[in-house]
């Protein structure tokens, strides 16, 4: 082999090697997680913010990988032309050769192995070659130019408009992934789920409503009210004047028994204030409208100034961690299994969690979220203890009811027909 033909094998072994990288560089950086990336560099990695830095220009980056790998890959299937010319007489074959030669070279070294590792390991690849690539990211920075105005011409002529945002759903499903990979816990994964699900729900979804509040009239005696006290368990009860659409405050059990054993002191004198909300407000919303009065618990009226129901801090913080219960709290279950295929469940329990428990999907929606209220809601009326609804898969039957509404339900599930 005389000296031009070594170094044209040396000048593809260094073009191939070169492909490599290209190749392994837009695999890393379109692969890379940026949080992980991010969360190094907050924690001083030099090398991590730089990679950061090059993969937020995504645009430019990958004008510089597909330039650069297509310029390297056009001189090796040259060369190995030239290459293969001189040591096979016959041009011809020498062309046959040199095609398949550089091919599975291209394939092997220069695709498939230079991606499959940095696949597996993007952000180190990207933290240790950065600097190696910035190097030809200057270099060809006059192509990138000659690109980016390309792309703004393409997207101008055809209109496009590109969205990088993430949507909700989105975030759901790499809550999923994670979890399923065993990076977060499955109680982290509902903390997320909730979090990001909580600007979502209106304060009509969680408040107690108006047929459940307890609540002491302003010239109820003390021994009513502490008889409220005692037997609700709670610590604050709304107080009204005349009816309960005109709630004038609340009253603290701390507070009112001090009252109770001064008699120089009246009920009015304890009375702390109160805040409204509509009933259509988002919770999060209302949780800052809490805050900054620094109270624990808020009226919810209708769009007539009534009372709906109300809500307390409690109730807020339940949507974000689950259920809270104290020493004195009732456990009370809403949702019991009784057989294999049959649930009892309170008229009270919510419709979603009912779903949820059940594995029942259900895309349309419904204007009650009680299982109660949505049960009168698909019979158009309220029912009698022994009647029957049937809904996809699920058959009802009404236990307990009253004149006013749905207590008690017997869900039995029936199997799909495809799973029989």
């Amino acid at each position: 082999m005389d000296p031009s033909q070594v170094g044209l094998l040396v000048a593809l072994i260094v073009l191939i090697v070169l492909s490599s990288f290209f190749s392994a560089c837009e695999t890393a950086y379109s692969t890379v997680n940026k949080v992980r990336l991010k969360t190094l560099a907050d924690d001083g990695n030099k090398k991590a913010e730089k990679a950061l830095k090059m993969a937020d220009n995504y645009d430019r980056l990958l004008s510089t990988i597909l330039v650069g790998n297509n310029i390297v890959n056009i001189v090796i299937a040259s060369l190995s032309t030239v290459f293969f010319a001189k040591i096979i007489s016959n041009d011809s074959l020498s062309v046959t050769v040199s095609t398949i030669a550089s091919t599975v070279a291209l394939l092997i070294f220069g695709e498939i192995t230079p991606k499959s590792i940095a696949k597996e390991y993007p952000e180190k690849f990207c933290m240790t070659f950065n600097g190696l690539f910035k190097v030809f990211y200057f270099i060809l920075t006059p192509f990138n130019e000659l690109f980016m105005l390309w792309k703004k011409l393409i997207k101008k002529v055809f209109k496009l408009n590109s969205s990088s945002s993430v949507t909700e759903d989105e975030l759901k499903t790499y809550v999923e992934v994670a979890e399923s990979g065993g990076e977060i816990s499955e109680h982290e994964s509902e903390l997320i789920r909730s979090a990001i699900e909580f600007d979502d729900l209106d304060i009509y979804d969680i408040m107690t409503p108006r047929v459940n509040v307890v609540a002491v009239e302003e010239n109820e005696s003390m021994e009513e009210i502490a008889q409220k006290f005692v037997e609700s368990g709670y610590s604050r009860l709304p107080v009204y004047s005349k009816t309960v659409d005109s709630i004038i405050g609340i009253v603290h059990e701390k507070d009112f028994y001090f009252l109770k054993e001064n008699d120089d002191k009246k009920l009015s004198d304890i009375i702390q204030s109160s805040v409204c909300v509509s009933k259509t407000m988002k919770i999060s919303a209302v949780l800052r409208i809490m805050q900054k009065a620094k109270i624990h618990m808020a009226v919810v009226v209708d769009e007539f100034g009534g009372t709906s129901g109300i809500v307390t801090m409690e109730d807020i913080i339940e949507e974000l961690i689950g259920e809270v219960w104290d020493e004195h709290d009732e456990v009370e279950v809403l949702l019991k299994r009784v057989d294999d295929d049959s649930y009892l469940v309170s008229g009270a329990e919510n419709l979603e969690t009912m779903f949820e428990a059940l594995g029942v999907k259900v895309k349309e929606e419904f204007d009650s979220i009680t299982v109660g209220g949505w049960v009168i809601e698909q019979m158009g009326k309220i029912p009698v203890a022994g009647e029957k609804l049937i809904f996809q898969n699920l058959i009802i039957t009404i236990t307990k009811a009253t004149v006013k509404k749905v207590v008690e339900v017997r869900v039995k599930l029936e199997m799909p027909p495809e799973e029989e």
